[in-house]
């Protein structure tokens, strides 16, 4: 197939980001991690003075939008080897701290920021052609025509201990807040916690990784 496109939705610690870099490997297509974009957007606004050191106070909302305006993004779809630069400095690794993590749903949840972000990853999807994105609202705002659509769930005790195994040193609270918490606030905007017509629900709580990559797998069409 000369276009491929699988879109993948989920909740924290559900294995999307798991899953759909093992489904791109396998079937030799791109991988685009959406929620990398946040973060990476995320990390600048901290670093700019931008989000509130602390959870509650009032972020510079005007300014989030415009820094997200002018971050100049650059990912790195290999799936083997996935990454993000913000304004040419590669971020992969600062993206995923605590502290991010924290903040990353205050930039998320602004409309304009997501107007901004979900046209860079449709410009990605066309470019490539052949990719697996996962993310939030894949599967109805950025690929509503992706050839396969998945929402992938888990019980909330197996996400956070998958994200424990992820991350690892955080204490229960930082697990809730990073799974429960990050959840609540992203689904006043996207739609990941049912699916919508044509997007089939893989719950991967008692599956292996393998297993799940297996059933995404067998939803491509054949031809």
């Amino acid at each position: 197939m000369q276009s491929l496109v699988i879109a993948i939705d989920g909740p924290s610690g559900s294995g999307k980001s798991s899953t759909a870099r093992l489904v791109a490997s396998r079937l030799g297509l791109a991988y685009l991690d959406t929620g990398s974009m946040y973060r990476a957007v995320a990390l600048g606004c901290m670093g700019g003075g931008l989000l509130p050191a602390k959870r509650g106070h009032k972020p510079d909302r005007d300014g989030i939008v415009g820094f997200a305006m002018r971050a100049e993004l650059t990912l790195r779809t290999d799936p083997d080897d996935p990454g993000i630069a913000l304004n040419g400095i590669d971020v992969t690794d600062d993206i995923r701290s605590p502290e991010v993590s924290a903040h990353v749903s205050t930039v998320a949840v602004i409309p304009e920021v997501r107007a901004i972000l979900t046209a860079q990853m449709r410009a990605i999807v066309a470019e490539k052609k052949r990719i697996v994105a996962e993310g939030r609202d894949i599967t109805t705002v950025v690929c509503p025509d992706a050839d396969v659509r998945v929402l992938l769930v888990a019980d909330v005790k197996e996400r956070m201990t998958r994200r424990e195994a992820q991350v690892g040193g955080l204490t229960n609270a930082e697990l809730r807040d990073q799974v429960v918490r990050r959840d609540r606030d992203d689904s006043t905007v996207s739609q990941f916690e049912a699916p919508a017509p044509g997007v089939e629900l893989i719950d991967s709580t008692y599956m292996t990784l393998e297993e799940v990559a297996d059933a995404v797998i067998a939803l491509v069409p054949v031809g």
